[in-house]
């Protein structure tokens, strides 16, 4: 069944406009936009596609994890950009659900390419949570509702994008017990992206196994971390 959730526990939220022209929310609670206000499609292009999907380039179906649905650009974006005739799941991790009056406000259907990518964009937004759900033919989306600290599976990933608030903001979910279940999440061979390159973060993935290195960052950023499961 539906998760009952209680929007009146969802701290507020603000639609903002980034640089770029897309869409981002801001959190007055954390003093924290959920993309980087330099461009919210272009910091999500280049962290979690340029430097996670197509790092990992698959040739067929392959799964991914988000730590932190928030308005769903990630997950569009992978719709959007996934290499032809592969299919996905998709699993993303919640606390905070936007609700719906914000969510369809939100432009990135507009920029990305009209009437088929919004009923996508739709799709996710209205799919059940905690649920498998097919939003398209090639694109399966499990919302997980809770926090990320309570989160635990057996299954595995190819792909992980890690997209919490800043360390500085949510230090608790940078954590080197956060990044270990992490990393038992991930197949051999898989990535983790982020875009924070603050020394503790990656010194915690390597602490838990991961082979990291430093990237170009997204405009405004000088570097962010991917990271490898290696064995």
């Amino acid at each position: 069944m539906e998760a009952k959730f209680n929007f009146e526990d969802v701290p507020a939220m603000e639609l903002r406009r980034s640089e770029d022209g897309s869409s981002t929310l801001y959190r007055a609670d954390l003093a924290e936009h959920y993309h980087s206000f330099h461009g919210a499609i272009q910091e999500s292009r280049h962290v979690f596609i340029e430097a996670g999907l197509k790092a990992l380039a698959p040739k067929g179906d392959f799964s991914v994890l988000e730590v932190g649905f928030g308005t769903g650009l990630n997950a569009l974006l992978t719709l959007c950009e996934k290499p032809e005739g592969t299919r996905v799941y998709y699993r993303a991790i919640e606390k905070f659900p936007v609700p719906k009056a914000l969510s369809t406000q939100i432009n990135y259907p507009e920029l990305l390419g009209g009437p088929e990518v919004l009923d996508w964009f739709r799709a996710m937004h209205d799919a059940e949570w905690n649920a498998d759900v097919g939003v398209h033919a090639e694109f399966v989306l499990h919302k997980q509702l809770g926090a990320l600290e309570d989160f635990s599976t057996e299954q595995r990933f190819d792909l992980l994008y890690f997209d919490a608030f800043a360390p500085d903001k949510q230090p608790e979910l940078w954590s080197t017990s956060i990044f270990a279940v992490l990393y038992a999440c991930l197949k051999p061979g898989g990535i983790l992206t982020t875009y924070s390159a603050k020394g503790s973060v990656r010194r915690s993935l390597q602490e838990v196994g991961f082979e990291v290195e430093r990237l170009a960052g997204p405009p405004g950023k000088r570097q962010m971390l991917r990271a490898r499961k290696v064995g």
